[in-house]
């Protein structure tokens, strides 16, 4: 048993990887954000969430996903499945559309300040699949909490080049999860 709720919030923002800033409902909540992703056709296995947390001179974006498809290595014109391309797309529209090259209404990468491809402010790193499972946190201060609400999460089935334009040939979006404000 914990001696105070402010142990027990720490615990469950570093067990579960979510803030547990409910239990403050006096304080100042840091701005925050996240999204649900859900798996298409190519990855119907595959669900988790990304939070995005405004702090000191940036966000911390967090994610955790299940059902990920294993590391397939590339041969000759085949490229591998995994390391998991993951981005921020200029719109938060989820519609499979076409079942073989699921999500495009999500558009193009989000590239607010016009930067080539490999320094997008949606470029974020790629993740790997550990038995399908993968969670990664990360820092940047390309934007704050409030630009990301209303944009497309995608991961994709290849990695991201970080060199390609204009968008790092991650090949298809395997999920998507919309951007939405957390909390009140």
């Amino acid at each position: 048993m914990k001696d105070t709720v402010e142990e027990e919030a720490q615990m469950n923002y570093y067990q579960y990887g979510y803030p547990a800033y409910s239990y403050y409902p006096y304080r100042n909540m840091p701005e925050m954000a996240y999204a649900m992703i859900q798996g298409g056709p190519l990855a119907p296995k595959l669900n988790g969430y990304v939070f995005f947390r405004e702090v000191p001179n940036g966000v911390e974006v967090f994610i955790e996903v299940h059902g990920l498809p294993q590391y397939q290595k590339g041969s000759g014109e085949k490229k591998p499945v995994g390391p998991h391309g993951f981005h921020l797309h200029e719109k938060g529209v989820c519609e499979v559309g076409d079942k073989e090259d699921p999500f495009q209404s999500a558009g193009g990468h989000w590239n607010p300040d016009n930067q080539p491809h490999g320094n997008h402010a949606g470029d974020f790193p790629v993740l790997f699949s550990n038995d399908g499972y993968s969670k990664m946190s990360f820092f940047t201060n390309r934007f704050k909490v409030e630009d990301v609400i209303g944009k497309g999460v995608i991961i994709h089935q290849n990695p991201d080049d970080y060199r390609s334009q204009p968008s790092g040939d991650a090949g298809k979006r395997l999920g998507c999860g919309v951007v939405m404000k957390y909390g009140m």
